[in-house]
């Protein structure tokens, strides 16, 4: 099928933050909730059609260990955006955000956007499940504000997303406004 543009995406974030299931989701509109590690890069790609053009995405889903490091960057070179991903339930994988983010923008052009995503978010529901009223408030407006706020001083696009629902159905419609915006 004939394209009129091609971008390039690059999906980069620690390991087990659900990269790879965006990609799938988004790709072959599926969910797979047990994935061996991603070793280098994972290749994925999707027609999709914006003010009656076609769009070629090419997304690629980066390996998330250290070791991996010096492969992946290689793929940031003419990406048009980068998906920087975070698990919203783990305290650490937001902490690294900023390696991401320097590592993206020293091994990227200057023009690439950045989008932060938290995902996960079907897993905080289910955690809030077991606690206390007070304690799930608090939990989720500290790590929304947090997420806005290094966004902000990052010059960063930001989103939550999940690619399964709360029902254990795909989470298409989520994940597919994280690569359409």
């Amino acid at each position: 099928m004939a394209y009129a543009y091609l971008f390039k995406y690059i999906i980069i974030g620690d390991t087990g933050v659900g990269k790879s299931c965006l990609l799938l989701q988004f790709t072959d509109k599926r969910f797979q909730p047990v994935h061996d590690l991603t070793i280098g890069v994972e290749f994925g790609a999707r027609m999709i059609t914006i003010d009656g053009k076609q769009i070629k995405l090419q997304i690629w889903d980066t390996a998330g260990q250290e070791s991996f490091r010096s492969i992946t960057r290689s793929y940031y070179r003419g990406a048009a955006g980068a998906l920087l991903v975070y698990d919203i339930t783990r305290r650490d994988t937001f902490n690294h955000l900023t390696t991401w983010l320097e590592d993206a923008r020293q091994h990227s052009n200057s023009n690439m956007v950045i989008m932060l995503i938290g995902n996960k978010r079907h897993l905080l529901i289910q955690q809030k499940k077991f606690m206390k009223k007070s304690k799930k408030a608090s939990l989720t407006l500290i790590m929304r504000q947090m997420a806005l706020k290094l966004a902000l001083s990052m010059l960063l696009l930001t989103q939550h997303t999940q690619a399964i629902r709360e029902d254990s159905r795909p989470g298409e419609a989520a994940v597919e406004s994280v690569f359409t915006v």
